[in-house]
């Protein structure tokens, strides 16, 4: 009997430890549940060369748009899961056909771009949200991203991706941890939704 008390003691000691250790891990998954589709009946190894068009920019850094837009388009070609246009191209190619915006892209111009620029497939995506954000008195980096990857036949959306990663942590906001660097923060967001299509 006694030796249960002892042991149910030095249990408790660990209590507030173990709260704390969960806390951490839960905190540790920086990014929000992400919000995906990705279409059942294709399959994605068709799609072997990719063109990312200019990405709307819903954010109050002007160069918001171009930053994440580089990280994608390195990000897809680290992955090696495709080939992709040159950002030159892109631009030529949507001057070329007279497309005005690539905000509001119909089924036509999505499959006349794909066929000028010899893609499978157009990618494009907004920005929502770049930049630091407020916790009480801390202050972090926070990045929310849309993708969606159109098919260059049907014109419709086979794959797209909603996330958000960044803001302070249980960490930071209580005992002062190092957060993340909004590049960091970037790069770790495409990251994680790219590998959302290595499932396929």
């Amino acid at each position: 009997m006694n030796k249960r008390r002892n042991n149910m003691r030095s249990l408790k000691k660990y209590v507030p430890a173990l709260l704390v250790l969960i806390m951490f891990i839960i905190s540790g998954c920086r990014g929000d549940i992400p919000v995906y589709h990705i279409s059942e009946d294709i399959d994605f190894s068709y799609y072997r060369r990719v063109a990312v068009v200019p990405f709307d920019n819903l954010t109050n850094d002007k160069y918001a748009d171009e930053i994440v837009r580089q990280v994608v388009v390195s990000e897809l070609l680290a992955s090696g899961l495709v080939d992709v246009v040159f950002p030159g191209e892109v631009k030529n190619a949507i001057t070329e056909l007279g497309i005005k915006s690539v905000s509001t892209l119909t089924t036509s111009q999505i499959k006349a771009l794909c066929n000028n620029l010899k893609t499978e497939a157009l990618i494009v995506g907004a920005v929502e949200e770049y930049g630091e954000v407020k916790m009480g008195n801390i202050s972090a980096p926070q990045v929310t991203l849309s993708l969606m990857m159109a098919d260059a036949n049907t014109g419709s959306i086979v794959w797209s991706i909603t996330k958000t990663r960044g803001g302070a942590s249980f960490m930071a906001r209580h005992f002062g941890a190092k957060h993340e660097t909004l590049s960091e923060t970037v790069l770790m967001l495409v990251r994680e939704s790219i590998r959302t299509l290595y499932r396929q």
